[in-house]
C-alpha cells in the first residue's frame, strides 16, 4: 500500500491539474451536482463544468477510488455529463461523417460502434470520439473540453458538403454517466428492463432503452478505464434517481475525475489536450488501427480530411518523426512536459504528455512522444524530473491488462 504521504501527494497533484482549467465563466452544474456534494464530492472546475475530482469519506480519495474500480465484483460510477452527445440525421449522414472522421462508419452494423478520430486538413487530430450506428441516426460522443470547437468544425464542413445531413446537439438535456468495473454489468442490470440481454451485448455496442423505467435513455458498452463497463445517457430530470438507484448497490462507488485519469493512463488511453492535439496525426499518436488494416477501405479509398499527410496514395502509413510510447522505470512520477533524453542523457528526443504513480503497479508510469528511432519497446531513455535525470525505458501499453468484455462463445 502507498503511504499516507504518497496518497496525499497524488491527490493534491491531481487537484492542481484540474484547478488549472478554471475560467472566469460561470461553471455549468450537472444534474448530479447536489448529489455529488451530499456524497462528499470535492468539486473543481473542469471543461466549463463543476465536477468532483474525488470524494471524501471512508472509501474516498483518488487511490481508493482507483483500486475499487479494478477490484473483482466492484463498479465505479463517474459523472461524465460534460461530454458532448450528438445525433446525426439525414440520408447522407454516413457519407458526411466519413469526410470528418477516419473510421469505417459505413461498415458499422446496427447498434455497433467504434472509436474514431476527427482530423483537420493537415491530418492533425481535432478530437477523439465514439460513434455508434443507432439505426435511424448516428450517435456520437465527443470530449467536453472540445465539443463546441468540434461542432464549429462540423458546421464548417457541412457548409461545403453537398448532401442531406443534420446535426442534433443534445446539450445538457441529456446527462451521461459511466459505470466501470467487473461488477458494472451486475449493477446496471438492476435498472434495465426485464429480459435485457447483457450477456450477448458486445463491447462497443449500444441501444436505446429504458433505465429504471425512464423512457428515452441509451446504454453503450464502452469506457475509459480498461475495464468492462457502460456509458448510460438519460434525461436531465431523471439523472439523480437513476444514479441513486445504482448507488444503492454496495458494490458501486461514486468516483471522481482524479481516479478516472489514473485509470485511463494505466489502460494506455489518451487524454485529448495532453496526449493528442491538432499537431499530432493518427500514426504519430499510435492510433493507426482506427483506420483499419493495410488493405482496409478507409486506408485505400481515404477521402477524409488530411489523409494525404499521413497516408500514401496506396494507403501505406507515412513515416513519422515521432511516436507516442509508454515509458516506465523512473523512480518518481514524470509529469506532462517533462523532457525525455536518449540513453546518454545528452540529446533531447521527446517529452512526457501524461504521467502518474500507478496505484495497481505501485510504480510510476507515463506516456509521451519520442523520436521514432527511439520508439522501440525496450529502448533505454532518461527523463528529466525536477532537474534530475532518471533512467527509464520504452514499454508496451496498456500498463495493466485490459478487461474489456467478450461475448461468451
Amino acid at each position: 500500500m502507498l503511504s499516507r504521504t504518497l496518497r496525499t501527494e497524488a491527490t493534491s497533484k491531481v487537484k492542481r491539474a484540474f484547478f488549472a482549467t478554471t475560467s472566469s465563466e460561470t461553471l455549468v452544474k450537472t444534474a448530479l451536482n447536489d448529489l455529488h456534494k451530499d456524497l462528499g464530492g470535492d468539486m473543481v472546475p473542469f471543461a466549463g463544468y463543476e465536477l468532483p475530482v474525488l470524494y471524501k469519506g471512508e472509501n474516498g480519495g483518488v487511490m481508493k477510488e482507483h483500486l475499487w474500480c479494478r477490484a473483482e465484483g466492484k463498479a465505479s460510477v463517474f459523472d461524465v455529463s460534460h461530454m458532448g452527445q450528438i445525433r446525426w440525421h439525414g440520408k447522407d449522414r454516413v457519407k458526411f461523417l466519413e469526410k470528418i472522421v477516419v473510421g469505417d462508419i459505413a461498415g458499422l452494423a446496427p447498434n455497433h460502434g467504434l472509436l474514431s478520430l476527427v482530423t483537420n486538413s493537415n491530418g492533425g487530430i481535432i478530437d477523439d470520439t465514439v460513434i455508434t450506428n443507432a439505426g435511424d441516426y448516428i450517435y456520437m460522443v465527443v470530449n467536453g473540453a472540445t465539443k463546441f470547437g468540434d461542432m464549429e468544425h462540423f458546421k464548417a464542413n457541412m457548409a461545403d458538403f453537398d448532401g442531406d445531413v443534420t446535426m442534433e446537439y443534445l446539450e445538457d438535456d441529456m446527462q451521461l454517466l459511466a459505470i466501470q468495473g467487473s461488477g458494472a454489468a451486475n449493477a446496471v442490470s438492476k435498472i434495465l428492463p426485464a429480459g435485457f440481454d447483457l450477456t450477448n451485448m458486445a463491447f462497443m455496442t449500444g441501444v436505446d432503452t429504458t433505465l429504471d423505467g425512464v423512457e428515452g435513455c441509451r446504454i453503450t458498452r464502452c469506457g475509459y478505464t480498461g475495464e468492462d463497463g457502460f456509458e448510460i445517457a438519460m434525461p436531465f430530470d431523471s439523472a439523480v434517481s437513476i444514479a441513486s438507484k445504482l448507488l444503492e448497490d454496495p458494490t458501486v462507488l461514486p468516483t471522481g475525475l482524479g481516479a478516472r485519469d489514473s485509470l485511463r493512463l494505466e489502460a494506455g488511453l489518451c487524454l485529448y489536450g495532453n496526449d493528442l492535439d491538432e499537431t499530432i496525426n493518427p500514426i504519430a499518436g499510435a492510433l493507426g488501427w482506427t483506420l483499419g488494416g493495410k488493405d482496409s477501405r478507409r486506408r485505400t479509398e481515404q477521402g477524409f480530411n488530411g489523409a494525404k499527410h499521413f497516408l500514401t496514395p496506396d494507403g501505406k502509413l507515412r513515416k513519422q518523426v515521432k511516436k507516442r510510447v509508454g515509458i516506465m522505470g523512473m523512480k518518481a512520477p514524470a509529469r506532462a512536459h517533462a523532457e525525455v533524453f536518449d540513453e546518454t542523457g545528452e540529446t533531447k528526443i521527446g517529452e512526457i504528455t501524461s504521467g502518474t504513480f500507478s496505484p495497481c503497479l505501485k510504480k510510476p508510469i507515463a506516456m509521451g512522444y519520442v523520436e521514432t528511432a527511439h520508439a522501440k519497446v525496450g529502448t533505454k531513455l532518461n527523463v528529466s524530473i525536477r532537474g534530475k535525470m532518471q533512467a527509464a525505458e520504452v514499454t508496451k501499453m496498456p500498463f495493466v491488462p485490459s478487461n474489456y468484455y467478450r461475448v461468451p462463445e
